[in-house]
This record gives structure tokens, C-alpha cells and sequence, in this order.
């Protein structure tokens, strides 16, 4: 991991094996299915609902910072807790990373392999359900840098200088699926013109753990989407981009990448813009 251009920013599995009653840590499990989580999760992890904890109804994410506050309180975190994210989503993880960024939290790190590989090397697994006595968080004012707003994507589209990057699946960037399905009446499907299609598990190892800088570097590059641009990524909801924007920004250091947390839920339902298929 020390090749990565930010290589603190992940822990191992070893690692957190040794870390696992550090009073200053706090193991967050980030999911669609707490029952799933209820069966077997990392010793001492807080289970965060992906609808329900980080998402609003209309499946924008979730930026208000009360509601960020309310929900790193009731997960027993301060300001200084190093908190390490994972999930069994690949990628979950690095999401949240983002996510804890926007709002200036210092100390947070991302397992590398996340469940998938803690669980292939037969390390603890827990049932019982893990909480914490509440604390008083306070969040910092949100950092727009991390983030870029539909009318700057609309506007650099055709730019030499910017790439938009797709990091879905592919059938959701041809048009055929909308989010993890076929379309609904009404919900338009295809992607933003001119974008970039790289889905963004192809940046991970069978067992869940991140490809090394050169197969990274080689992997971007290959598609031109380079360091000397700015890059957008988007996705459904913005997680998957978000985890996108970890790759770039702390493992290859790619110097200005924004992540459209509006995504293809916010763009297909826009007035006026353009849709590729």
C-alpha cells in the first residue's frame, strides 16, 4: 500500500485485528440490510443503514449537517475518533470516506478488502449488536470543493480540460438499466454526453482489496483521464462515484477530481439536458 499517493488513508485487516478495543476507534459497517449485519459484522462495528442513515427519500444523499451530527453522536463518536469504514458493497467504504470529508472529519480510514476479505481469512465475526453512550459531535461547514453541482457538469461538457466519468454498470450506462433494474414509466435511462464509461469495480482484486498504483494509473490513463484534468464522476445516487473520487484523489493523487453526488438520480430528472444512450 505504500505506493499509493496517500497510503495512510487504508488499514489492513491485520491492523484492525490488533485494534479491535482501541477506545479511540470506532468500526462503522455500511449497508442495505441490517439483518445481514445482525448475523455477522466486525466486532465493536456500528451498523449505518444506507437508506435510512444516508439517504433522503428521493435517495438524494444526505448533506445536512444536523442530521450528520445526530447520527456520529448516537454512533458514539467526537470529533477526534478515528473512525474505519467498510462494508459488503465494494466500495462502501471509501464512500463514507467522502461522505466524513464533506463535513471535515479528520481521522478516518478505509479497510482495504473490507468484509469480503475479513471474512475469507476467518478473523472474529459478531452477532451481538454493538452500541456506544452518545457524544456531542460537531460537524464543520460542509467542504463544496469535494463536490460539484449539476449546472458546472452541464457546463463542462465538450471541455478538453474536464472529464466526466460514468462508474456504473454497463447497462446502466447504455440505457438499458435505471439504478439496478429496468426503467420504470417515467425514469429515463443513458448516461451524460461525452462521458467517460470506467465502472468502478474494476479498480478492486478478487478479494475485495484495491489494484496497486501502476494497475490503477495504467487503468485511467488508458481511458484519458488524466492528472492534468478535472475530473467528475457520477454514478446512480453518488456512492459509487464518491468511492471513485477516493481512487483518484488519495490512491493515485490526482489533484482535482469533484464528485457529482447528484448523479443520474438528480441528472435524468432535470429539465433541458441532454441524454446520451
Amino acid at each position: 500500500m505504500s505506493q499509493y499517493a496517500y497510503p495512510s488513508v487504508l488499514i489492513d485487516t491485520h491492523w484492525l485485528a490488533n485494534h479491535l478495543n482501541d477506545p479511540n476507534i470506532r468500526i462503522i459497517e455500511v449497508g442495505m440490510s441490517p439483518e445481514l449485519y445482525k448475523n455477522a459484522h466486525i466486532p465493536g462495528a456500528i451498523f449505518w443503514d444506507i437508506f435510512t442513515d444516508l439517504l433522503l427519500p428521493d435517495l438524494k444523499m444526505n448533506l445536512d449537517a444536523r442530521a450528520f451530527e445526530r447520527l456520529m453522536a448516537r454512533s458514539g463518536i467526537t470529533n477526534d475518533t478515528t473512525v474505519i469504514a467498510y462494508g459488503n458493497y465494494p466500495g462502501t467504504g471509501a464512500w463514507i470516506f467522502w461522505l466524513l470529508k464533506v463535513f471535515g472529519h479528520e481521522n478516518v480510514r478505509v479497510l482495504n478488502g473490507g468484509y469480503q476479505k475479513w471474512k475469507s481469512e476467518d478473523r472474529p465475526l459478531a452477532t451481538e449488536l454493538s452500541t456506544f453512550g452518545s457524544t456531542d459531535y460537531h460537524a464543520k461547514a460542509t467542504n463544496a470543493h469535494l463536490r460539484v453541482l449539476h449546472n458546472e457538469v452541464q457546463a463542462s461538457i465538450g471541455r478538453s480540460d474536464t472529464v466526466l466519468l460514468d462508474v456504473r454498470t454497463l447497462q446502466e450506462y447504455y440505457g438499458e438499466w435505471f439504478f439496478d433494474q429496468p426503467p420504470k414509466e417515467g425514469e429515463l435511462t443513458g448516461h451524460i454526453p461525452g462521458a467517460v464509461h470506467l465502472e468502478h469495480i474494476l479498480t478492486l482484486n478478487e478479494d475485495g482489496t484495491f489494484k496497486s498504483f501502476d494497475e490503477l494509473k495504467n487503468l485511467y490513463t488508458s481511458k484519458g483521464i488524466m492528472a492534468d484534468r478535472e475530473v467528475f464522476p457520477y454514478c446512480a445516487i453518488g456512492g459509487r462515484s464518491g468511492y471513485t473520487w477516493f481512487v483518484l484523489k488519495y490512491l493515485l493523487g490526482y489533484p482535482n477530481v469533484r464528485n457529482y453526488d447528484g448523479s443520474w438520480n438528480e441528472w435524468s430528472r432535470l429539465p433541458d439536458v441532454t441524454i446520451e444512450r
